[in-house]
């Protein structure tokens, strides 16, 4: 059984979170980065890291592993910024994905990706766009479009656009 919404090959980058494969269509991926230092913002949701300087714009970072309920993540050689653009209010919004260690690019058909499990009325799930089957393991497949809520990129956005002086200087 398919997911109705993927009906073509695409193309994925896989990352790590706390010991599981995520993916997320590639369409979305502006660039990864190496993670240096992230300025934090009062007052913002803990899973917000803070903003970077990305070529003179400020952009929102967000912690994966804290955005999904698992422990914060740990700075290693391999800890990376995913830059994802989505919609927001009709515009491109950029946020960087603060992620364990980013794996691959690959292509995966649709009749090797199910729907996300259903796993109780109470659990946010509708970030997982599905689950895709590669080898032995299973990747799960995130919505960019659906990680956060209105609310939560509404506050992102607007955090970094609050963002203190010394911010920008910091990750220049």
């Amino acid at each position: 059984m398919s997911v109705p919404a993927i009906t073509e090959t695409r193309q994925y980058l896989t990352f790590h979170l706390g010991g599981e494969i995520f993916g997320m269509d590639v369409c979305h991926i502006r660039e990864i980065l190496e993670f240096t230092s992230v300025a934090r913002v009062p007052g913002t949701p803990d899973f917000m890291k803070g903003v970077i300087n990305l070529r003179g714009s400020v952009v929102p970072v967000l912690d994966m592993r804290l955005k999904f309920g698992l422990m914060e993540t740990e700075k290693t050689v391999d800890t990376c910024i995913i830059v994802v653009e989505v919609s927001f209010e009709g515009e491109k919004t950029i946020i960087g994905a603060l992620v364990d260690s980013v794996e691959e690019v690959f292509e995966l058909d649709p009749d090797l990706i199910e729907p996300a499990p259903r796993v109780g009325s109470h659990l946010r799930t509708e970030f997982i766009k599905g689950m895709g089957k590669r080898e032995d393991s299973f990747i799960i497949i995130l919505d960019a479009e659906k990680m956060l809520s209105s609310e939560e990129l509404l506050v992102m956005t607007v955090s970094a656009s609050d963002e203190p002086h010394g911010a920008r200087a910091a990750n220049e």
